[in-house]
């Protein structure tokens, strides 16, 4: 009985992953023996780490043989993207050989998935944030990052990275918001640091006033009793509302808001209740307009929870629609 094989880094560049036979052969190869022998899955992911530390000792043809395998690898499943780590290494970074292998590896990567699938991989094992790190620190930028890989025809993972960026600004200025209400700074403070954050990151209203209502909602400790939390969160929520009322000078604003305010009451049970009276309390503070409400509730109300939300508001929006009615009489009388 022939004995089960041992891939080892020094195999692998012994037995030329980088020779004659084309390396699109080599997944293959792979594959069939881990799928035959399982327990080399954890240690040929070992070896592929340590081999891509060693980059250095490969010609710059090599080392592209191995990008477009390592791809492969990737895009079958056979290896995690936490591999990714050995190229973080301080020497390879500083002497662009991380990012010019990136490069390769992406592109296989890609041709053999798509961007999803490669931008899906990433997250699963945290590699999502930390793409910057294939270069020198002078250079982690997403300008740079963005124009290196869009040069080199990886446009789709260049918006990827911007996008991931973004995403972690806008956590990062949803914490810091959350700490400053935690701590009870003055609301007029808070607004100030809002509006210049908002202005650095080149932020639109509608994506404001949604970073402020994650964080108005997670700077406090909500009860766990339905009966009790409606009382807590109007009592919360119009502590907040010049906050709120300061990022909703406009239209859609407001509806972002609203959107908002369905999706967490949808998401958090013990808020579905609560839903009619958190809108009532922020329209009587000038946060939400009748118009707003209105399309809302007739055109652009989302699918979480619509029914239950809905018939919460009927009644509500009926007596918009009259007030309203009975305004436009006056004002017929009046002419």
């Amino acid at each position: 009985m022939p004995l089960a094989p041992s891939l080892t880094t020094a195999d692998m560049q012994r037995h030329s992953l980088t020779s004659w036979w084309p390396a699109a052969c080599w997944p293959q190869v792979f594959n069939k023996l881990i799928r035959r022998y399982k327990y080399l899955e954890k240690g040929f992911e070992e070896e592929i780490k340590k081999l891509l530390l060693f980059l250095k000792g490969f010609t710059e043809s090599e080392r592209n043989k191995l990008a477009m395998l390592t791809g492969i690898l990737l895009a079958n499943g056979n290896i995690s993207a936490s591999i990714l780590s050995s190229l973080f290494n301080e020497n390879l970074v500083k002497e662009g050989v991380s990012a010019a292998f990136a490069v390769k590896l992406f592109k296989s990567w890609i041709n053999e998935k798509d961007i999803n699938s490669v931008a899906a991989s990433l997250r699963k094992v945290g590699m999502d944030n930390r793409l910057m790190e294939l270069f020198p620190a002078n250079k982690r930028s997403c300008e740079h990052f963005s124009k290196y890989f869009t040069d080199a025809g990886l446009k789709e993972l260049s918006d990827f990275a911007r996008n991931q960026q973004s995403i972690g600004a806008r956590k990062e200025l949803q914490k810091e918001l959350q700490e400053q209400m935690s701590r009870g700074d003055p609301q007029k403070e808070i607004i100030a640091f809002a509006r210049e954050e908002m202005k650095k990151a080149s932020l639109s209203e509608q994506a404001m006033i949604g970073i402020i209502w994650t964080s108005v909602m997670s700077s406090v400790e909500w009860n766990k009793k339905e009966e009790l939390v409606t009382e807590q969160a109007i009592k919360h929520l119009k502590q907040y509302s010049p906050l709120l009322k300061a990022f909703t000078s406009q239209g859609l604003s407001e509806l972002s808001l609203l959107l908002k305010i369905q999706e967490y009451c949808y998401d958090n049970i013990h808020f579905m209740k609560a839903f009619q009276k958190i809108v009532v309390l922020l329209y009587k503070a000038d946060v939400l307009s009748e118009e707003a409400i209105l399309k809302w509730y007739t055109e652009a109300h989302v699918a979480k929870g619509k029914s239950v939300f809905l018939e919460q508001m009927k009644k509500f929006v009926e007596w918009l629609k009259n007030a309203e009615e009975e305004s436009e009489s006056d004002e017929e009388e009046a002419d």
